[in-house]
């Protein structure tokens, strides 16, 4: 039998950065995305988000890759989103998403910032985050990743 963790933080946005998960909409989206994920066998420690995004802390099971569960997450969401009328107009979350492995020592940290989302964007816009997600992990876009 194989032992593993490997955990990744994950931020995706609604389409156009349309704030649709305002309060009570935001909760059942969650609710729904954490049960339609144990359903699937996919761990979500954590989730929360603000309006036009979401943060998850996930754990990887020794099968799983981290672009299949965000478009497991994503394109399921979006339907029950749409099938429900929980937005007027029709719900699409954004193509990309941002993910980074976290270390063990950093999971009570996340932890927090992730509960606390909406204190954070009192002080911080999602671009500001997003930006500084991307300059303090290093992060770089799949498709513009190196080679070899």
């Amino acid at each position: 039998m194989s032992y593993i963790k490997i955990l990744v933080h994950c931020v995706w946005t609604t389409h156009n950065r349309t704030p649709y998960l305002k309060d009570e909409i935001r909760d059942k989206v969650i609710f729904h995305i954490l049960d339609n994920s144990r359903a699937k066998n996919i761990y979500i420690d954590h989730i929360n988000g603000y309006h036009e995004h979401l943060h998850a802390l996930i754990s990887l099971g020794g099968t799983q890759n981290i672009s299949e569960i965000m478009h497991s997450i994503k394109g399921e969401s979006s339907y029950w989103i749409n099938k429900n009328k929980l937005t007027v107009n029709k719900f699409v979350w954004q193509d990309d998403f941002w993910a980074v492995s976290i270390g063990l020592p950093q999971v009570e940290n996340l932890r927090t910032y992730i509960r606390n989302q909406e204190d954070h964007h009192r002080s911080a816009s999602l671009e500001e985050e997003l930006r500084k997600m991307v300059s303090e992990y290093d992060l770089v876009r799949i498709k513009d990743a190196p080679i070899g």
